[in-house]
């Protein structure tokens, strides 16, 4: 899934515009747009910004008609900057000020997402203007983040929770839901699917009428470990969306999905020392930087020193990876086998196109990795 690149290419790259550097694949981000759109016949996808914001990423994705996921106003000026119709546009943050709801409309973008009462007063000013999707909470400790810990209105509260936004005047379209990101047990999408549509059926007994599903992201990538192939994990997901809720659109929000493979990392190595009887070796990137997902994304990435993907490097022995920051919590990995590396010398770690960059700091005044568009 994760593209590659030539070592002798990462080479040049690196001695032209330094490290630590991320290498992006525009190629990769739309053909995984691609490959997920043939798993998901009939869904829109609407490309999360929040894992990978980067202008090119968002420039090929609307070269090819993609739509897109909002959460701040930031993510609106990206979206704004490339000319993206803000009609191919929704803004799901739950949470909004009404500076934010101001900001969004004046860009053009009307969909927006609530999940408890105290937002609804917001959008009475817009009612005339703002389509809304009510974001339900399906709990699921087995994805890598439950992101439906911090959003979502229970399931039992729903309905009176609908009753209540449609009571105040405001147009209701849809719903929503996040199952979980990097999930692994596509059937959480069934459960999540099964009770909307119970949910769709006792709001028209009520005359509430929606024309609208938005089952989220969470679609998972193989970063050290393999997952089960996109096209098989999605076919219970798009049999029940196409049994289920013929007529409905349907929308989706994939990021990591997306962003994940495009990037690869390429750090130096700017110190050594012998502790305690292994090998630490000190980057110019660490959990402060690009390997920030380590920490937020609760992640991991796949390491090698360059050398040892051409076929060099000797004896390994176990070793300690460290960020270059002065803090004693920068430490990347703390048993792994490597062959002995010198000061200078290149490493790589695949798949760092999600949650890496974008929350990435520049504690220390270590600066972020620069992002290198490669084809």
């Amino acid at each position: 899934m994760s593209f590659t690149v030539d070592p002798s290419r990462i080479r040049s790259l690196a001695a032209e515009h330094g490290t630590p550097l991320l290498l992006l694949s525009t190629r990769t981000i739309v053909s995984q747009y691609r490959t997920l759109q043939a798993a998901l016949p009939g869904v829109l996808l609407h490309y999360a910004l929040k894992p990978l914001p980067h202008p090119a990423v968002v420039k090929a994705l609307h070269e090819i008609g993609a739509y897109f996921d909002l959460a701040t106003n930031g993510e609106v000026d990206v979206v704004r900057a490339a000319g993206v119709p803000a009609d191919k546009c929704i803004q799901t943050h739950p949470i909004k000020r009404d500076s934010d709801i101001r900001y969004t409309l004046g860009y053009g973008c009307k969909t927006f997402v609530f999940d408890n009462p105290w937002e609804l007063p917001k959008f009475l000013p817009y009612k005339d203007q703002v389509e809304l999707l009510m974001r339900l909470s399906f709990r699921n400790k087995d994805a890598r983040c439950d992101l439906s810990a911090k959003f979502g209105v229970q399931p039992a509260e729903a309905l009176e929770l609908l009753r209540k936004a449609v009571g105040m005047g405001l147009k209701v379209r849809g719903l929503s839901f996040h199952a979980g990101s990097q999930l692994m047990n596509n059937f959480k999408y069934v459960e999540a699917i099964t009770f909307c549509r119970q949910l769709f059926s006792l709001a028209a007994l009520e005359g509430i009428h929606l024309d609208t599903m938005d089952i989220g992201g969470g679609f998972p990538v193989p970063y050290t470990d393999p997952v089960m192939p996109i096209n098989y994990y999605c076919h219970p997901v798009a049999s029940e969306l196409q049994r289920l809720f013929p007529g409905v659109r349907l929308l989706a929000e994939p990021g990591r999905f997306i962003s994940a493979p495009s990037m690869t990392l390429v750090a130096s190595v700017m110190g050594k020392a012998e502790r305690q009887g292994r090998m630490w070796y000190y980057l110019d990137d660490g959990l402060y930087g690009s390997y920030s997902g380590k920490m937020f994304d609760h992640g991991d990435y796949q390491f090698s020193p360059l050398a040892k993907l051409e076929g060099k490097g000797g004896e390994e022995r176990m070793s300690v990876v460290s960020g270059p920051t002065c803090d004693s919590i920068d430490v990347i990995y703390t048993d792994i086998m490597l062959p002995e590396m010198e000061c200078g010398d290149l490493v790589v770690s695949p798949m760092m196109g999600a949650y890496t960059w974008a929350s990435a700091t520049e504690f220390n005044f270590f600066p972020k990795a620069k992002i290198v568009v490669i084809d």
